[in-house]
């Protein structure tokens, strides 16, 4: 299965209420994401998902929550498992 790590550029989140009341706002707004984990410190949000999520989807639901969508940036994203280690 293909993932997506999408890593959202976001203004305003101050503390680790600012993180929760995001990553909620990124749960509530797209129930089908495997991850979603907000730093404040680095005024960003990475989410794992199975589908890519457009910019301006991701742009509503960042402003929805008070917050302002600076930018998005999509890379592939593999699962590192346990037994990955040395895996080519």
């Amino acid at each position: 299965m293909k993932m997506y790590k999408i890593t959202v550029q976001i203004d305003g989140m101050m503390c680790g209420m600012c993180e929760s009341h995001m990553d909620d706002g990124f749960r509530n707004e797209f129930s089908f994401i495997k991850k979603v984990t907000s730093s404040h410190s680095d005024k960003s949000s990475v989410i794992i998902t199975p589908e890519d999520i457009s910019d301006d989807k991701l742009k509503e639901a960042v402003e929805k929550t008070g917050y302002k969508f600076i930018s998005a940036k999509r890379e592939p994203y593999e699962k590192k498992g346990l037994f990955s280690f040395g895996v080519k």
